[in-house]
């Protein structure tokens, strides 16, 4: 990978391993041999509230946070959370989003409307020069745990990235109990074939 910074930050609800993606996200990044720093805010997570992780490589990385109008790659793992995170996204970054919705308590109670994807799709376009949706949450579900949705999006990422697929898989299996390893590198593996097969669509598309 080249060098330079890399700022990514990463948006969803609690139950969908947004933390251990960013984990698994921090460590590749030392493995390419950056500076790292990581921050994230996960107040009522397991109950399904917004989960926020930022994630900077670069040779040098003094804030853990990043900036709103410098996130290079924002990830949303829930389609709403993606939309809310826009205005950080750098004009001309890219947003690689999980096709899947959770309805915040007001959309429940009727006070408010769950916008459209294309709604969504158009929100992201003001900034991105590209959005890729994965449908991460039905690939972690056929796979018999839908908490697997941020390691699948994480294969798709990597394929984004041009990294190997055996680049991010021993940084898996540590992170994760040994359990869980071989689910975990099934959902990657997974998340890695929806780019390589073209299933992850690339909506928008700016050279």
């Amino acid at each position: 990978m080249a060098r330079g910074k890399v700022d990514i930050l990463l948006a969803g609800v609690g139950g969908q391993g947004t933390i251990l993606a960013s984990d698994i996200l921090a460590e590749v990044g030392l493995q390419h041999g950056y500076d790292v720093k990581k921050a994230e805010v996960h107040g009522m997570s397991q109950r399904g509230g917004a989960v926020e992780s930022h994630v900077r490589w670069g040779e040098r990385v003094y804030s853990p946070q990043v900036e709103a109008g410098q996130v290079d790659y924002l990830l949303g793992l829930e389609m709403l959370e993606a939309a809310r995170w826009t205005n950080y996204l750098a004009v001309g970054g890219v947003a690689m989003v999980n096709r899947h919705r959770v309805a915040p308590p007001s959309v429940n109670l009727g006070t408010a409307v769950y916008p459209s994807e294309e709604e969504i799709q158009q929100r992201l376009a003001r900034r991105a020069s590209r959005i890729w949706w994965v449908d991460g949450t039905t690939v972690a579900r056929q796979l018999g745990n839908q908490t697997l949705a941020g390691v699948v999006l994480l294969g798709a990422f990597s394929g984004l990235l041009g990294d190997p697929e055996d680049f991010w898989l021993p940084v898996i299996e540590r992170l994760v109990p040994a359990k869980f390893a071989e689910s975990n590198r099934a959902a990657f593996s997974a998340g890695r074939k929806l780019w390589m097969e073209g299933v992850s669509q690339c909506a928008t598309c700016v050279s």
